[in-house]
């Protein structure tokens, strides 16, 4: 009964977080996601149970038809939203929270050959934007949101925003930004260029200025 509830669970959000989504029949028949959940948990509770060949066999067969890849190691809470999810990469020891939204390209992986936990550890009602890379054994906070194309290698507290490459903290808890908005993002990089011209154009009027009193004092002489 809790297969049929927690899929019930994931059909759900899927049509409250996808504008394409039209009923939940569709939903259960051409969403990948939904595919990959479901047989992730069979695949998980082999793992657990220490039949780990079924457990990767049934992982690699989901890959095959969804594009996803979910280690069947791997720890998924409740109303997980995988969107589209091609290249969908989730690693042995990733832990992800409650209500947390994945998008197409995003690997929460590790950063070598370590052993023990070495995938991140994903806080609740995170998101985890297109092409983003959580690398490592670290934990992301709760109400994360990661934007897209973005490589993160540290901890985030609760509540931030973070982007670029490296993953560079943005916005700090109670600065609002707009949920499921993966676009409007601020550019740190962009931020320090324009920080970086206004000091250069003061700079060069403090040289014009320097100048012209250093030719008012030869006049004077």
């Amino acid at each position: 009964m809790a297969f049929f509830k927690t899929t019930r669970e994931d059909i759900k959000t899927v049509l409250e977080k996808d504008p394409a989504a039209r009923t939940g029949f569709e939903v259960l028949l051409c969403c990948p996601g939904i595919w990959a959940r479901m047989w992730h948990i069979p695949a998980h509770f082999l793992y657990k149970h220490n039949i780990k060949l079924l457990a990767r066999i049934i992982s690699q067969m989901t890959r095959f038809f969804t594009g996803i890849e979910i280690h069947p190691g791997a720890t998924i809470g409740r109303r997980c939203f995988i969107d589209h999810g091609m290249a969908v990469v989730i690693g042995e020891t990733a832990e992800i929270g409650d209500d947390v939204s994945i998008y197409q390209g995003v690997t929460l992986g590790g950063t070598g050959k370590d052993t023990g936990k070495r995938h991140p550890t994903i806080g609740d009602r995170v998101i985890v934007s297109s092409g983003a890379k959580v690398l490592g054994p670290f934990k992301v906070g709760n109400d994360v949101k990661i934007g897209a194309g973005s490589v993160v290698l540290k901890e985030v507290p609760d509540g931030c925003t973070v982007v670029g490459v490296p993953g560079i903290i943005v916005k700090r808890p109670g600065q609002h930004t707009e949920e499921m908005n993966q676009v409007d993002l601020p550019d740190p990089t962009t931020v320090e260029m324009e920080c970086l011209r206004r000091r250069i154009v003061m700079l060069e009027q403090k040289v014009k200025e320097l100048e012209n009193e250093s030719i008012q004092h030869s006049d004077e002489k």
